[in-house]
C-alpha cells in the first residue's frame, strides 16, 4: 500500500504540476504578459511546484528529513541526471555562456545554504534571509534580461507556447480546468507521497532522509527531466541549462525559504559530511559547460549518470 501511495502521488504531483504550468502560461500569454515574466516567474514555479509543497508537508508533518532530503537531493538529480540523461539523447552546448552569471549566484546560494546548515537547525529567520536572496536575484535576472532581449515579445511568446506544449489561444474555461486541477492535484499529490514514502522508509529500515535524497528527489525533478529533454532536442542548450540552474536556485532559495517558516528543519548529521557536499560538487560541474562552453556530449553525459548512481548506491547502502 505504501508503494501504491507514493506511486499515486508521484503521478498527481506530476500531472498536477503539469497542468498548472501549462494553464498559468496559458493565460499569461492570452492577457498579454510578456514571456520573459512568465518564464520567471510562472514556469520556475510550475516546475518547482512538487517540491515546493513536499517541503512544505514534510515539514509540518513531522518528517524534515524528507524535506531537507527532497531539496539537496532534487538539486543533485538536476545536474547528474536531468542534465546527463539528455545529453546520451542528443548532445548539446550552450555557445552563448549567457548563464554564467545565473550560474555564480547558484554557487553562492549553495554556499550560503551550506553554511545555515552547519547551524544544526534551519528556522524561520533563514528561510526570511533566503527568501529576501531569491527577491533580489530575480529582479537582477529581470532587470539583466530586459536589456539583453534579441527577441521580440511576440517571438518570445511563441517559443515560450512550443516548448511548454501551450496553445496561446486557448480556450478560457480550459485554462481555468487546468489550474484549477493544478491548484487541487499538488497538495493531494504531495500527502499521498509523503504518507507513502514514509511508509517505505519505515518497512525498509531506511531514514526518510534517505528516502527524500533518493525517491521522493527523482519523482519531483521529473518535471524539470521533461523540460531538458524538450529543450536538447531542440538544440535549445541555453533554455536547457537555465532551466536547470533557476531550479536548483528556486529549491535553495524559495523552497526551503519557505518550508522553514512552517516549521523548523533539523539537519541531519549524514547531509553535513556527504549530501551537501555532493550537491555543491555537481553544482560546480556545471562550470566547464556554462563558463567555458564545453559540449555536454554523451561521454560527459555517462559519467554525470554514473556519478549519480554511485551516490545511490551510497545513499541507499550506508542508511539501511
Amino acid at each position: 500500500m505504501d508503494l501504491l501511495f507514493a506511486g499515486l502521488g508521484l503521478l498527481a504531483l506530476l500531472g498536477a504540476g503539469d497542468a498548472l504550468v501549462r494553464g498559468a502560461v496559458a493565460l499569461s500569454l492570452r492577457l498579454g504578459i510578456s514571456a520573459l515574466i512568465v518564464s520567471l516567474t510562472v514556469v520556475a514555479f510550475g516546475t518547482s511546484a512538487p517540491e515546493l509543497l513536499i517541503s512544505i508537508q514534510a515539514a509540518v508533518t513531522g518528517s524534515p528529513g524528507i524535506a531537507i532530503g527532497n531539496v539537496v537531493g532534487s538539486n543533485i538529480a538536476n545536474v547528474l541526471l536531468v542534465l546527463g540523461l539528455p545529453a546520451m539523447i542528443a548532445p548539446f552546448c550552450d555557445r552563448t555562456g549567457d548563464g554564467q552569471r545565473n550560474f555564480w549566484m547558484m554557487i553562492a546560494a549553495s554556499v550560503v545554504f551550506i553554511g545555515l546548515c552547519f547551524t544544526g537547525v534551519l528556522v524561520w529567520w533563514h528561510g526570511v534571509l533566503m527568501l529576501a536572496a531569491l527577491a533580489a536575484m530575480l529582479w537582477d535576472a529581470y532587470h539583466v534580461a530586459m536589456k539583453s532581449r534579441a527577441f521580440t515579445d511576440e517571438a518570445e511568446a511563441e517559443e515560450l507556447a512550443e516548448l511548454e506544449d501551450v496553445d496561446p489561444h486557448m480556450a478560457p474555461w480550459k485554462i481555468g480546468a487546468l489550474i484549477g486541477v493544478g491548484l487541487v492535484g499538488l497538495p493531494i499529490g504531495a500527502h499521498f507521497l509523503i504518507e507513502g514514502a514514509r511508509g517505505i522508509a519505515l518497512a525498509a529500515g531506511i531514514s526518510e532522509a534517505a528516502i527524500g535524497l533518493s525517491l521522493v528527489a527523482i519523482g519531483t525533478s521529473l518535471p524539470e527531466l521533461a523540460t531538458t529533454v524538450a529543450a536538447a532536442i531542440r538544440k535549445q542548450a541555453d533554455v536547457a541549462i537555465g532551466n536547470i540552474i533557476g531550479s536548483n536556485l528556486f529549491n535553495i532559495l524559495a523552497i526551503m525559504g519557505v518550508a522553514v517558516l512552517f516549521a523548523p528543519i533539523p539537519v541531519p548529521p549524514e547531509f553535513l559530511k556527504v549530501d551537501l557536499w555532493v550537491m555543491l560538487a555537481g553544482s560546480l560541474a556545471l562550470y566547464p559547460i556554462v563558463a567555458l562552453r564545453l559540449p555536454l556530449n554523451r561521454p560527459l553525459g555517462l559519467l554525470f549518470l554514473v556519478a549519480y548512481a554511485g551516490f545511490m548506491i551510497v545513499v541507499l547502502g550506508d542508511r539501511m
